[in-house]
């Protein structure tokens, strides 16, 4: 949910969802966060080292990609060189946030996540006020996603950590199993489990999400091209009909668009953030999972890891 413009997706587990969601972009960047990441109040006051990186972590939408992707990398070194305070941890974080919005290099997601681990190793961040003693503060949760489907790497002993990649892994097994019923905009009603034979990419998005509207054409390319050969995309909002129907009136989409309008799903399947994607193959087995916004690339190489090329 992109209650955090510019950023998507609610990074955090538990209650404190959207606490962390509104605090890591603002008007300037990172204004009232969770006890987590907040020093005080208001907007933090940033040194002549940090300001610099904020205001350029600010901009990274409005980059090209090739340039996006130098100058992430290049803010993730910049961020390693900053003195231990939690300032460093707001920056490394949202330039985390904001790495996977995309393909911008196993390089620069290998240069953000030791950004991160590293920040957090300096200043550890406490559990967010309220929340349960195995749910660990966001930064944590955003670092185990970048080791879990990212593939890079982290070495960080620190229990939260181990929380967040335990938790992340216990959700994947759960979605293994999960069935559902939705009904599409035509009143057609689909079933998951019904689709086995076929691949199936499920999609959760929204209307006033960004990167979830960038990714739409790669993927309406993709279930236009392998539709015959047994793909099957279900795009699941949460909005109600007449805002989905008056989105998509000129955008010629092709796949189906299935309603949720009580986010039982995107509770089932433990969406606390979008865009998110998840393959299944031919025998309804998960095997393939975005945290993000996907290129046809990308969404390419998941499909191949349901047969699919």
């Amino acid at each position: 949910m992109e209650m955090r413009h510019a950023s998507h997706r609610l990074r955090t587990v538990g209650a404190a969802v959207f606490a962390y969601s509104i605090c890591v972009f603002a008007e300037v960047v990172f204004l009232a966060c969770p006890q987590g990441l907040r020093a005080q109040t208001g907007k933090p006051a940033w040194t002549s080292q940090e300001k610099p990186i904020a205001e350029q972590i600010k901009k990274l939408r409005d980059l090209p990609d090739d340039v996006r992707a130098l100058t992430t990398k290049q803010l993730a070194i910049e961020i390693r060189e900053l003195s231990a305070t939690p300032n460093k941890l707001r920056l490394a974080n949202s330039l985390a946030n904001l790495s996977t919005e995309g393909d911008f290099g196993h390089d620069a997601l290998q240069e953000v996540a030791t950004a991160l681990a590293d920040a957090l190793l300096e200043t550890p961040a406490p559990p967010e006020q309220g929340a349960k003693q195995d749910q660990p503060a966001a930064p944590y949760v955003e670092l185990a996603q970048l080791v879990r489907y990212e593939h890079v790497q982290a070495s960080l002993d620190d229990p939260q950590f181990a929380a967040a990649m335990a938790k992340i892994e216990a959700d994947d097994v759960r979605r293994q199993s999960v069935d559902f019923t939705l009904s599409d905009l035509g009143g057609r009603a689909w079933t998951l489990k019904d689709l086995r034979g076929k691949v199936v990419l499920v999609n959760f998005w929204a209307t006033w999400c960004p990167p979830c509207r960038k990714e739409m054409p790669d993927l309406d390319a993709l279930y236009r091209r392998f539709k015959d050969e047994g793909l099957v995309i279900l795009a699941i909002s949460d909005e109600d009909a007449s805002t989905v129907k008056t989105f998509l009136a000129d955008r010629g989409i092709t796949y189906p668009i299935l309603l949720d309008p009580g986010r039982k799903v995107n509770e089932l399947l433990e969406v606390e953030g979008i865009p998110k994607s998840f393959v299944y193959d031919r025998a309804g087995k998960l095997v393939a999972e975005s945290i993000d916004m996907r290129t046809q690339k990308q969404f390419l190489q998941m499909l191949g890891q349901a047969g699919l090329k």
